[in-house]
C-alpha cells in the first residue's frame, strides 16, 4: 500500500471532529491492507514507527529536521521558526517550506517508508542521519512530508487520533469487543500485532511478556472527604501518597529493567536498587514509587531531582541523592497476570515476595492511635497500608482526615484511597483508586512572557512566565516561574489577542509581555530555583 493512501486517509480523520467517522475512515482503510500492511499502518495511526514494547529510537529532534529541510529549500532558519510558531508543529512547517521542492507524486510504500525509519534508527548521530532524512523528504510530496516528520518526531499525528481511537477503530472494523482489543494491546506492547490479531480473531492469544511496560493505573482525585464512601463503599484500603516518580520494575532471573511513566527504561539511573530487587525471589512485575530518602526519613522531591536526568549518576549524587523503591502493587508473578486479580490479592503477594528483605506488615499501630510503622526501614519495601472499616460519609471523613495528617507529617504528599476488590486497569483513570487532595494556597502573581503551547493549543500562548514584586516597597519584578494550565480555550484566545498587542519583545515562539496581566496560581511547594531571577520556583 502507497505511503500516499495513509497520508489521504490522515488528511480525512483531521477533517472531521465525529468519533464515528473517524472510526469509519480508519475502518475502510484498514480493510485495504494485506496482514504487514496492517501492521504497519495501526502503528503509523497510533503515532509511532515502532511498537511501544519496542526499546528502538530515532533520536531525531527538531533541529536535525530544520536542517534537512533547509537544506532541500533553501530557506533560512528564521523562516522555518515563523513557520513553526504559525503552524504549531514542524510536520506542518515542513510541508510548507518543501512545496515546491520534492516531489509532486511519490510511489513510496508504507513498508518502504518504514525501511527509512529503520535505517535512520541504525544510523549514528546526526551526520549519518540527516542525508537519510532528506533523501526521504526529496521522495516525498509536500503533505507526505509532513506526515514523515510527524512520525519521526513521535507521538501524536495532531489530526484528532490517539492509540484508544485506533484500539476503537480495530474492534469496530473486525467485530470484536472493544475490551478485548484494548488488553490484547495492553499486554503486547503492540497496536499492530493488536491489530493482526484482531482481524484473524486470535486476541486470545496474546500474552503477557515481560520488559515491555504497561499504562499506569491512574486515581480519581477527591477534595471532598465525604466522596469517599459513593465511590467506595464499605472496607477501604488507604495508603500513603508519595511524592516521587511512579515506576515499574519488570525482573526474571536474568534480567532486570526499571521504567518510568513514560515508559522509558531507566534501569541504569538508580543502581542502589538493583541488588535488593534482584534479591526477590521468581519471575515479576512491580508497580512503585521511587523516592530520595535518608535515615528512614523521605527527602523532598527536589532532592530526587539531580537524578532525574542523569543516565549514569556520579558517586557524589548517589551519595547526595539515595534512593529506595515503594512497591504498591504486583502485576504479574512467576508466569500469572494478576491484573483482574483483586488489590487484596495482589498485595498478599506482594508482601510475600517482598518477605525476602525485611518486615513487609501493612499496618502496625502504635499506642493505640493511627501512627504507622517509620516511612523507610528498607531499600525496598511496601507502601504504609491500613485498612478501614468506618462506613458512613461522616466517620470515613474524620479517620481519613486523621490519616492524610499522619502521612503529611511523614513527609508524604497525602493519601490514596482503594477499594480492595479493585482490578489493575492500566492507563485508566476510574473510581477505584482515589488520591485525596487539599485545597493549594495560592500566589497573585503577573505575567512577564508568554510563548506557544503544543497539540490542541498551539496556536495560542499558553505557557505563561510569571513574576512578583521584590517586596512591598520595591516593584522590581522577579520571575518565579511557569504555567501550562487552568485556563481554558476561550480565556487562552482573548489572552493571546492581548500579548500580540502588548508585546516588548518577540522571539518567535516566545515573547516577552508588558507586565498588566495578574493571575492567581495555585502551588504544591516552593524551592529554590537558578532557573528564576527570583531565586525560587
Amino acid at each position: 500500500m502507497r505511503f500516499s493512501r495513509f497520508v489521504d486517509t490522515c488528511e480525512a480523520v483531521a477533517a472531521t471532529k465525529k468519533r464515528l467517522e473517524k472510526a469509519a475512515l480508519l475502518g475502510d482503510f484498514f480493510r485495504e491492507l494485506s496482514d504487514d500492511d496492517l501492521d504497519l499502518a495501526a502503528r503509523f495511526f497510533a503515532g509511532t514507527p515502532f511498537p511501544q514494547r519496542d526499546e528502538r529510537v530515532l533520536n531525531v529532534g527538531g533541529a536535525l529536521v530544520r536542517d534537512a529541510v533547509l537544506s532541500i529549500s533553501g530557506g533560512d532558519a528564521d523562516a522555518w521558526v515563523q513557520l513553526a510558531v504559525e503552524t504549531g508543529e514542524a510536520g506542518r512547517a515542513a510541508e510548507k517550506m518543501l512545496t515546491g521542492h520534492v516531489a509532486a507524486e511519490s510511489t513510496l510504500t508504507l513498508g518502504e517508508v518504514m525501511a527509512v525509519y529503520e535505517a535512520i534508527q541504525a544510523a549514528s548521530g546526526p551526520k549519518a542521519k540527516t542525508p537519510l532524512v532528506s533523501a526521504a523528504l526529496r521522495q516525498l510530496t509536500p503533505v507526505e512530508a509532513a506526515y514523515f516528520v510527524k512520525l519521526m518526531l513521535g507521538g501524536d499525528l495532531r489530526i484528532g487520533l490517539l492509540e484508544s481511537s485506533v484500539e476503537d477503530a480495530l474492534s469496530r472494523s473486525a467485530g470484536v469487543p472493544l475490551g478485548a482489543v484494548q488488553r490484547a494491546n495492553m499486554l503486547l506492547g503492540d497496536i499492530g500485532r493488536t491489530a493482526r490479531l484482531a482481524r484473524h480473531g486470535e486476541l486470545e492469544q496474546a500474552e503477557m511478556r515481560l520488559f515491555h511496560p504497561l499504562k499506569f493505573m491512574l486515581a480519581t482525585a477527591v477534595t471532598e472527604l465525604a466522596q469517599i464512601v459513593d465511590y467506595i463503599p464499605g472496607p477501604t484500603l488507604v495508603e500513603d501518597k508519595y511524592d516521587g516518580i511512579r515506576a515499574q520494575i519488570h525482573k526474571t532471573d536474568d534480567r532486570l529493567a526499571i521504567y518510568s511513566r513514560t515508559m522509558d527504561e531507566i534501569t541504569d539511573r538508580f543502581p542502589e536498587l538493583h541488588s535488593t530487587l534482584r534479591a526477590l525471589p521468581g519471575d515479576w512485575l512491580l508497580d512503585g514509587e521511587i523516592l530520595a530518602a535518608r535515615d528512614g526519613k523521605v527527602l523532598p522531591f527536589k532532592a530526587l531531582q539531580v537524578r532525574l536526568g542523569r543516565r549514569t549518576p556520579s558517586d557524589e549524587v548517589l551519595t547526595s541523592a539515595p534512593v529506595v523503591f515503594i512497591a504498591y502493587d504486583l502485576l504479574y508473578q512467576d508466569g500469572v497476570v494478576l491484573l483482574d486479580k483483586p488489590l487484596s490479592e495482589r498485595r498478599r503477594r506482594l508482601e510475600w515476595v517482598l518477605s525476602a528483605v525485611g518486615e513487609t506488615e501493612s499496618e502496625q499501630l502504635v499506642g493505640g492511635d493511627i501512627e504507622m510503622r517509620p516511612v523507610i526501614d528498607a531499600t525496598v519495601m511496601p507502601s504504609l497500608q491500613i485498612e478501614i472499616h468506618e462506613t458512613t460519609a461522616e466517620a470515613v471523613a474524620e479517620r481519613v482526615e486523621q490519616l492524610f495528617a499522619g502521612a503529611r507529617a511523614r513527609g508524604n504528599e497525602g493519601l490514596m484511597v482503594k477499594a480492595p476488590q479493585s482490578a489493575y486497569t492500566p492507563g485508566r483513570r476510574g473510581r477505584e483508586w482515589l488520591k485525596v487532595k487539599r485545597t493549594l494556597p495560592t500566589l497573585d502573581v503577573v505575567v512577564t512572557a508568554a510563548e506557544v503551547g503544543s497539540g490542541g493549543r498551539r496556536h495560542l500562548l499558553s505557557d505563561l512566565t510569571f513574576a512578583v514584586r521584590r517586596s512591598a516597597d520595591d516593584p522590581t519584578l522577579l520571575t518565579i516561574g511557569k504555567a501550562y494550565s487552568g485556563l481554558t480555550d476561550a480565556e487562552l484566545t482573548e489572552l493571546t489577542d492581548w500579548f500580540n498587542a502588548h508585546t516588548i519583545e518577540d522571539f518567535g515562539k516566545r515573547r516577552t509581555v508588558e507586565p498588566q496581566v495578574v493571575l492567581e496560581v495555585a502551588f504544591e511547594a516552593v524551592q529554590r530555583s537558578a532557573r528564576h531571577d527570583g531565586g525560587f520556583a
